[in-house]
């Protein structure tokens, strides 16, 4: 497996040694002692599956106060996957990462907790997972507008499918304070 760094720390892609031959392929989606190895010691508590059409865009969605930090993949397609840091008080507060992942390269991103998640559908439909660190919690799910100017994230898609949820979430600096992660050194 190798690791690569993204501009945000702790934001990583995870691609993982893929054994093949004209069978098909296998691969460790997760190995706790590797990751572990690799400064990632993820403890997950549930996964999640969501299966979205072409032109759809998810997030970007978050927790608090009880972040989820989530290991994502595609399992069926592609999509451009999302990472911004939400922690008041972080160096890279607003910054966004991104990587496209796909059911040909296999690749994982690596969302820790305090940052805000999302993903535009590239391909005719994707179906995705998420591994996730903490339980959802309905009543600290909250959102940050998918089309912040101030975070101004480079979308690949320019008229999204989106939710009445994500259309209408809020902007970063709409957010109240108390609402969002908070940077701990």
């Amino acid at each position: 497996m190798r690791i690569v760094k993204t501009v945000l720390p702790g934001c990583v892609v995870i691609e993982p040694a893929v054994h093949g031959d004209t069978r098909g392929f296998f691969y460790e989606s997760f190995n706790h002692q590797r990751f572990a190895d690799a400064g990632l010691d993820l403890a997950f508590v549930q996964t999640n599956v969501s299966r979205s059409a072409r032109g759809v865009l998810r997030g970007l969605h978050y927790q608090w106060p009880h972040p989820q930090g989530k290991l994502v993949n595609v399992l069926e397609g592609e999509v451009y996957d999302v990472a911004v840091d939400i922690r008041a008080g972080s160096p890279t507060f607003g910054r966004w990462a991104a990587a496209i992942l796909s059911a040909d390269n296999k690749r994982h991103f690596w969302v820790p907790e305090g940052f805000a998640h999302g993903f535009a559908v590239l391909s005719d439909v994707a179906t995705f997972t998420y591994q996730c660190t903490a339980l959802y919690d309905r009543a600290c799910d909250a959102a940050v507008r998918w089309n912040d100017a101030d975070i101004a994230v480079d979308w690949p898609i320019g008229a999204p499918l989106l939710s009445e949820k994500d259309a209408g979430a809020p902007f970063l600096a709409d957010v109240p304070r108390e609402r969002l992660p908070v940077y701990a050194v």
